[in-house]
This record gives structure tokens, sequence and C-alpha cells, in this order.
């Protein structure tokens, strides 16, 4: 688990990221398996589009120590905007530790590692606007062409009217629907106007 260095010892740390259940991270384990056998490995099954909601990542940040080093397969995997990544390596940093993306061949305990990470959080940053730019102007032209409506609505707001009507609260209600109370306050908002 540990790489002695004349001074410190030194934990490699690896982190690896899926966007959704029916997607593995076998490919991200082996590629650092490969490069660090004693790597300690976790997995998380999360957005990369927010911090938030990526526990896995959080602990993984509290245990990294001096000398200690993060290693991910694709810089993708860790964030997808400029800030996020930033607070992630100032974070390694003032803990003396550094981040290796293994793909870029990226390592942040070198003043050129840095730069070519921070020029790589831009180009993903971008590429990641780009997408939703083009998705919007998807969604845009369906709607012009009557083609998307959105979504559905998942809930019955007649059921919702009725069960208000009848004097449930409004926890009892989401709780039997399966819905947030937010959804009920909407409803009841709905029908006072």
């Amino acid at each position: 688990m540990t790489t002695e260095s004349s001074s410190t010892r030194r934990n490699i740390f690896a982190y690896c990221r899926v966007s959704t259940l029916d997607q593995n991270p076998t490919m991200q384990v082996e590629a650092i398996k490969a490069r660090y056998p004693e790597a300690i490995v976790r997995e998380e099954t999360a957005s990369g589009t927010s911090m938030s909601g990526r526990p896995v990542l959080e602990l993984l940040m509290q245990m990294v120590g001096q000398g200690d080093k993060l290693v991910v397969w694709k810089l993708d995997r860790l964030a997808r905007n400029m800030l996020d990544l930033l607070k992630l390596v100032e974070g390694l940093e003032a803990k003396g530790a550094s981040l290796e993306v293994l793909d870029q061949q990226i390592d942040t305990s070198t003043a050129s590692g840095k730069a070519f990470l921070q020029m790589l959080g831009v180009f993903a940053e971008f590429e990641t606007n780009l997408r939703r730019e083009r998705q919007l102007a998807g969604i845009a032209k369906a709607k012009a062409e009557g083609l998307y409506r959105g979504r559905p609505e998942s809930i019955d707001k007649d059921t919702i009217r009725r069960m208000l009507a009848e004097g449930s609260s409004h926890a009892a209600i989401a709780k039997k629907l399966g819905c947030s109370p937010k959804t009920i306050q909407r409803v009841r908002k709905e029908m006072k106007e």
C-alpha cells in the first residue's frame, strides 16, 4: 500500500469513477494497477459534472497526506470544470500531496505537470460547454418541429389536489406518491392561482 522513499512514506490513492450503474470501471482499475500495483483503489458511481454527491472522492481527499499521490486514469474521471479541478489540486497541494493523470501523463508534483493540467482542464470545460450547447440546440430544434415536449409528468396532480382537499399533509402525500414535499407545495400554489 505504501512506497518508501528516502525520507517519507508515500501512499498511492486511486480514484475510479463511472457515471451510471451500467458502466464498468474495470479498464480504469486495470490501468492504474498496471502502473501502481500497491495503489489503494476506490470506485464510485456518480456524475462528474459536480463535486457534490461524491463521498468516495471526499473520503480520499480526507485520507491523503504529505507525500501521497492521488491517481486517476483520465482527467474527466475527476472533474469536468476548471473550478472543481483547481480546488482539488489546491486541496492536494495544501496537504503536500500531488495528482497524477495516467492517460494524459500529468503529474502535479512537477511545474510542467501543473501547467499542462491547467491547459487540459480549460479544454475539458470547453468540450463540456460545447456538448451542452449542442444538446440545447437539438432540443430547441425538436421543440420547433413539435417532436419534443419535455419530460412527461411523473406525478398525478389530480390525486395530489384530491388528497390536499381531504386534509392530508404535504409529507403524507409525498410519502404515499413517492415525490418531494416541494412538488406538493407547487401543486397547492397552482390551486390558489
